[in-house]
């Protein structure tokens, strides 16, 4: 189901119809008017159906009457406001709206009715998660064409840079995410990957893989994956950066570091998971799926910035050469770990990709990103992601640029001194 991003007319021309926003924008003249007469005739009818827009956003459905086309039309009426920790476009409601009107067949036209130009980002991304590219099933869906419009009250077609690409960049990540480890391996991700740096000019990559993480010293990632069929890797994707872009001194450029949790299944290891603790372990590698393909998104934007992403990968396996309580590993950066519970591996494989990161490559910040510990869940809930940092300034740049994005994060406390005691080993 491929995106376009179109015009309001085109959107709703197609035969089914999502129109959406807040019910104060829905009523402003200038949006009445980019309406089809069929819709029109219904407009004010769907609207009182579909009321306010509560907490999570309200919508109302129709068969268009007196069309030849016999076209279906979903109004939705996204919250009228939300607390200091949200998104303020309301992407939750907004990726709802979109998941219960997809089609069966058909092109589907979506036009979002912006309060603010700057809440197409958030928007644009909520859509493209609505809409998944992974099929599993033995009858796949059938194929339809996505039209997208985002217009702001007074009727003006909203557009930014790089919409398409960022929009990309989301369904793909979802995709990898979504994907059995049966068809994603790590030599599969290994794939994935050397596929994206052939389609992106000057970029480039190197892969330390198996036995050659204990050779490097990558002791973490390599006790973890050793046990699997498919070993375990470092993946080093490389771009140095877009001189011509912005025109910027070089002063103004900076080296980022991107370290991705690549498990690309977790049984737990001898410290095996439930039967229903397991299933969804495919996704434990989302992160390393986030990094690659926030890395390529970065790319196609042609930004002036040096990126290193690494994608840390491998399968919490068991077997007889399987990591085991009581083993005592050395990382890369030389610290030795006693390991009381193989299903906390995730740390290892990021101390490894972090500390090789920070050795070897000199980056003005590195951020990891994991699906971690289930107490994040506990700490910050299901829609804030955690972050936690030892600079004021990123933390509170991450959380702006999660309600700017509406991927939303939430900071822990940074007091690595009340914790240290916790992991010292006897």
């Amino acid at each position: 189901m491929p995106i376009r991003l179109v015009d309001a007319v085109s959107a709703l021309a197609a035969p089914t119809i999502l129109f959406f926003g807040r019910r104060a924008v829905l009523l402003e003249a200038a949006v009445r008017q980019q309406l089809p007469p069929a819709l029109a005739s219904v407009y004010d009818a769907m609207l009182d159906s579909a009321g306010h827009g509560g907490d999570r956003g309200v919508a109302a459905s129709t068969w268009l009457p007196g069309d030849p086309k016999a076209r279906h039309a979903v109004i939705g009426v996204l919250p009228d406001a939300g607390s200091r920790h949200n998104a303020p476009a309301r992407p939750d409601a907004v990726t709802s709206f979109v998941a219960h009107a997809i089609p069966r067949e058909g092109t589907f036209g979506i036009v979002s009715v912006l309060e603010s130009a700057e809440h197409v980002f958030a928007t644009a991304l909520a859509i493209a998660r609505a809409l998944p590219l992974y099929q599993g099933r033995s009858k796949p869906r059938p194929a339809f064409d996505v039209h997208v419009a985002f217009i702001t009250r007074d009727g003006t077609r909203v557009s930014a840079p790089y919409l398409d690409v960022a929009m990309a960049a989301v369904r793909e990540a979802a995709r990898l995410a979504d994907m059995p480890t049966s068809e994603l391996d790590t030599a599969r991700f290994i794939d994935v990957a050397r596929s994206t740096v052939e389609s992106l000019p000057g970029t480039s990559m190197r892969v330390i893989e198996g036995e050659a993480l204990a050779a490097e010293g990558l002791g973490g990632l390599h006790a973890v994956g050793r046990a699997a069929v498919a070993p375990p890797a470092l993946v080093h994707l490389i771009w140095n950066g877009d001189p011509s872009s912005d025109a910027s001194p070089a002063r103004d450029v900076t080296t980022w570091a991107w370290v991705g949790k690549g498990i690309v299944y977790d049984t737990g290891g001898l410290s095996l998971k439930t039967k229903t603790g397991m299933p969804g372990m495919k996704g434990d590698m989302a992160g390393a799926a986030a990094v690659l393909c926030a890395f390529e998104a970065a790319v196609r934007a042609g930004t002036r910035h040096r990126i290193h992403a690494l994608l840390c990968l491998a399968e919490n396996a068991v077997g007889p050469n399987a990591l085991r309580p009581d083993d005592i590993i050395t990382l890369y950066s030389g610290r030795t770990v006693e390991v009381n519970n193989t299903d906390a591996e995730g740390r290892l494989v990021l101390g490894d990709g972090v500390a090789w990161a920070a050795r070897n490559l000199n980056p003005s910040i590195i951020v990891d990103m994991a699906t971690l510990t289930g107490a994040q869940l506990v700490a910050t809930g299901r829609r804030h992601a955690a972050v936690i940092t030892n600079d004021e300034t990123w933390e509170h740049a991450t959380v702006i640029a999660g309600r700017h994005s509406g991927d939303l994060v939430h900071p822990l406390p940074y007091c690595p001194e009340f914790f240290r005691s916790e992991f010292k080993s006897d």
